[in-house]
């Protein structure tokens, strides 16, 4: 099997507050130790604060998003003739040339600076979880296919684990492409994905090989930008039970002249029991890891679904 590691930790942009940079408006953090600990050994954190850097003060008066005249401002809370709406969206615009070199960015849940999902908007004094942070959002629209997650999304081991594996393929799309695009290395990155792909949604890795399959020198440039935009778009799907089962099944399968029956009815059971959830989708996964260090499979052993990324995040162990 091939041994996947990562020795360079890889740029992903962070709300500071979230490793405990007291640029909050009260003077305190949001330091989360999940990131700060764990994701931290592999990332390397490139802390931002929107707020602070378009010059409000530590402490100071709290901002808020505001619908006026079907546009959201983001104004003072107390003094509504401070209006930073227009420093936030170009604090982002001015933000591109280090935004261009990360992989993720980890935002803070609810600012109406870096909230990626259902902000506060105040219309009439009554507030609506419809908005998005204005740095935040304009992040997005600059650069579409980033990962992107809040904090307390990434308290749901789903949503972890789907944040985590984008960040770490964004990056290895990124290095092929620096190393130079064509035709081989490109249908070789799809093949290393593939099985990972399957787990989100196999009709759509079917169109994305077959589109794959009908590209020629003179188009693969404007081909792989748009293979880049459909590649995040389908790993931001959720996987389910049902998806991974249907992978180990098919992984099962390169396997089947190589077992006997005990080995074989093993497993089957150990599948069984994670698509029934007594077990962990590591568990089929290292007997299937097992049984390939004994009979080698070129196509699995290229495949990053076994070793999507470093085994020490342990993040199959909650799914």
């Amino acid at each position: 099997m091939s041994n996947i590691t990562y020795e360079k930790k890889i740029p992903v942009g962070i709300s500071s507050c979230l490793l405990g940079e007291e640029v909050r408006f009260d003077s305190g953090h949001k330091n989360n130790s999940y990131i700060n600990k764990t994701l931290g050994i592999y990332f390397d954190f490139k802390l931002f604060c929107p707020e602070v850097t378009i010059g409000l003060g530590i402490p100071r008066e709290p901002i808020r998003l505001v619908e006026e005249n079907n546009q959201i401002k983001c104004l003072g809370t107390k003094t509504t003739t401070l209006d930073v709406t227009k420093k936030l969206t170009e604090c982002a615009d001015q933000q591109k040339h280090w935004h261009a070199n990360i992989f993720g960015y980890i935002l803070k849940k609810d600012s109406p600076s870096c909230g990626m999902e259902r902000v506060k908007v105040y219309k009439n004094n009554h507030p609506e979880r419809s908005g998005k942070g204005l740095y935040a959002q304009k992040l997005m629209q600059n650069f579409p296919n980033l990962p992107v997650e809040e904090e307390g999304r990434l308290g749901d081991p789903v949503l972890r684990e789907n944040f985590i594996k984008r960040v770490f393929i964004y990056e290895r799309w990124h290095q092929m492409c620096q190393k130079g695009l064509n035709i081989a290395t490109l249908t070789k990155f799809h093949a290393q994905h593939k099985l990972i792909l399957m787990s989100h949604d196999q009709n759509k890795v079917r169109d994305l090989g077959r589109k794959l399959s009908e590209i020629t020198p003179q188009s693969i440039t404007d081909f792989a930008q748009k293979y880049e935009t459909d590649l995040m778009k389908l790993l931001k799907i959720k996987t389910t039970r049902k998806s991974n089962v249907n992978v180990l099944q098919h992984i099962q399968g390169y396997l089947k002249t190589y077992l006997d029956r005990d080995n074989k009815k093993e497993l089957t059971d150990v599948i069984e029991q994670y698509r029934l959830g007594y077990l962990p989708l590591i568990v089929p996964i290292t007997l299937l890891k097992h049984h390939f260090m004994k009979h080698p499979d070129k196509y699995i052993s290229d495949s990053y679904y076994i070793n999507p990324h470093p085994k020490e995040l342990m993040l199959l162990n909650s799914l």
